[in-house]
C-alpha cells in the first residue's frame, strides 16, 4: 500500500509563509534576525545558526505554546513544519481505528527513537495531541540538554528520556516488558560517513546559494551518520522490531532515499508483516515515512477498543 501527498499534511499549520510579525511577538528576540528578502517579503539568514534557532523558538511558542526551547552549539537545528507532518500522517493511522478521529491524550504513548537534544517530536507531540512520550538518546550531553527542556516546560508526567546505553541497538535496552506502544517513530542518520556526512552539507550549501563556510549545518556525529548509513540503521531497527512484536501498534522511520526502500520492504514481506509507505513533501524536499506492524488488523481493532475507547 502507497499513500502520497503533493504538499504539506492538511492538518498542518505551516501552510503559508511564516507570519514574521506574529512571530516576533511572541518572540522579539527575533526581529533582529528578520530583513526584507529583496523580493518584498520578510525571511531571515538561513546561513545564521543563531537566527534559525529563534525561528524555532518563535515557532514553538505561538504555534505549539511550547514556552522555553533551546538548543546546545553544535547539535542539529530541527525544521518544524516538516517534523509535525510526520507526526500528522502517524496520527491519521490510528484514526482509522478509532471511527476517523484522532485519539488525543495519555492513553495514546509514543516512542521516539534518537530524540536528539531539540526533543522536537515529543513537544510537538505533546502539543499537538497530548500524547504520552517516550523519548530515547544514545548521547548523554543530549539526553541532558532534552531533559532540560522537559523540566523547563513543565512536562515531566508527559514526556520521558531513557538513556540507551549500547550503540549497537535501537529497541533493546529502551522498552521494557510492560510498555505498550501505539506507534514508534524514528529520523535515522543519514549518511554512513563523516566524510558524506560533510560532502552532504557541502552539497545542501550549494543549492541554497551559500558558500559551506558561510552555513552552518548543525548535526553531532550520531545524528547525521553511522556504518552502513540509513538503510543499515532502519534494517537493525526491523530486526529488533520483532521482539516487541505485541507491544506495539505501529512502528515506523523516515527514510530519505528511495532507493533503500525495496530492500527494506523485502525484509518486511519476510517478516510477515503488513507495510506501507506514505509519500511526504514540503516545497522541494521529498521523504517518505516506512510503516510496519506485526498485528493482523483484527488484533490492532482490539487494542484500540481496549485502551482508547474503554470508559
Amino acid at each position: 500500500m502507497k499513500l502520497s501527498t503533493k504538499a504539506l499534511h492538511p492538518r498542518n499549520k505551516h501552510q503559508q509563509p511564516y507570519d514574521f510579525t506574529a512571530l516576533c511577538a511572541a518572540v522579539p528576540a527575533l526581529s533582529a534576525f528578520v530583513r526584507d528578502n529583496g523580493y518584498g517579503q520578510l525571511s531571515i539568514d538561513f546561513a545564521n545558526a543563531d537566527a534559525v534557532k529563534t525561528l524555532n523558538q518563535a515557532l514553538l511558542k505561538q504555534l505549539y505554546l511550547v514556552q522555553h526551547w533551546q538548543l546546545p552549539d553544535g547539535f542539529l537545528c530541527p525544521a518544524v513544519p516538516g517534523r509535525v507532518d510526520y507526526l500528522h500522517y502517524l496520527a491519521d493511522l490510528l484514526a482509522l481505528l478509532n471511527k476517523n478521529q484522532v485519539p488525543t491524550g495519555n492513553k495514546v504513548q509514543l516512542l521516539d527513537i534518537g530524540c536528539g537534544a531539540n526533543l522536537i517530536y515529543p513537544l510537538l507531540a505533546q502539543a499537538e495531541y497530548g500524547w504520552k512520550v517516550t523519548a530515547s538518546e544514545l548521547d548523554p550531553v543530549a539526553a541532558d540538554a532534552a531533559d532540560l527542556l522537559i523540566q523547563r516546560n513543565q512536562l515531566q508526567h508527559k514526556i520521558a528520556v531513557r538513556r540507551q546505553q549500547n550503540s549497537r541497538h535501537i529497541f533493546h535496552g529502551i522498552i521494557q516488558p510492560a510498555d505498550l506502544f501505539e506507534l514508534t517513530l524514528c529520523n535515522p542518520p543519514f549518511h554512513t560517513s563523516a566524510e558524506q556526512a560533510a560532502a552532504g552539507s557541502e552539497r545542501k550549501a550549494k543549492n541554497l546559494g551559500y558558500t559551506t563556510a558561510a552555513l552552518n549545518f548543525a548535526g553531532r556525529s550520531h545524528e547525521l551518520w553511522c556504518d552502513g548509513g540509513e538503510a543499515a540503521f532502519i534494517k537493525t531497527m526491523i530486526e529488533e522490531s520483532q521482539s516487541y512484536a505485541q507491544q506495539v501498534l505501529w512502528f515506523s522511520s523516515l527514510v530519505s532515499k528511495q532507493e533503500n526502500l525495496p530492500a527494506l520492504q523485502q525484509q518486511l514481506t519476510r517478516l510477515n508483516t503488513e507495510h506501507q509507505v506514505i509519500e511526504m513533501q514540503q516545497g522541494n524536499k521529498q521523504s517518505r515515512i516506512l510503516v510496519w506492524s506485526f498485528m493482523s488488523e483484527k488484533q490492532r481493532q482490539l487494542w484500540a477498543q481496549f485502551k482508547w475507547q474503554r470508559k
